[in-house]
């Protein structure tokens, strides 16, 4: 009697054995492939980043001097600032949404993200009035703040530590 038991549980611990052990290495794949993916995004937006035409033009945009809003608008126009916005916004968002890591985007953008909002900031908050439109680039200036609270989280890291 207790040999059928025996023949009768031994299967069945067997069989569940391995489906456990599918699914832990199914979940170890699947958190693999997320992290692969969020570092191919990243990599795909630092060479958008890299790329001559996108450089230049966020070059001029940081460089450029302005009385206010409709002084840039008139000497400069809307489209440059557009494209180097909706970049960093396109970052915020995917940072917002845990579609990549403060890290990597610290590691790649750190830099080019305070000092781009540094310059446009003034810009964004007069268009955001003058258009009537809140919205103007609130993912990038989300990722602004964020990467503000890492540095502060970083430099209280480095004095306790």
């Amino acid at each position: 009697m207790v040999d059928i038991l025996l023949l009768q549980t031994v299967p069945i611990a067997i069989a569940s054995a391995s489906v456990v052990a599918g699914v832990i290495y199914y979940t170890l794949q699947l958190r693999h492939q997320i992290k692969q993916r969020q570092t191919d995004l990243v990599m795909k937006l630092y060479s958008a980043f890299g790329s001559k035409e996108f450089l230049k033009t966020w070059e001029d945009v940081v460089k450029r001097e302005a009385r206010d809003y409709d002084d840039y608008m008139k000497r400069y126009g809307w489209t440059d600032v557009l494209e180097i916005g909706l970049f960093f916004e396109g970052i915020g968002i995917l940072l917002h949404r845990k579609l990549i890591s403060i890290e990597l985007v610290d590691d790649l953008f750190s830099d080019p993200i305070n000092m781009t909002w540094k310059r446009m900031k003034d810009f964004t908050i007069e268009a955001r009035k003058i258009r009537n439109t809140p919205s103007i680039f609130e993912w990038f200036e989300y990722l602004y703040n964020e990467m503000k609270k890492r540095e502060q989280q970083l430099q209280a890291g480095a004095k306790n530590g």
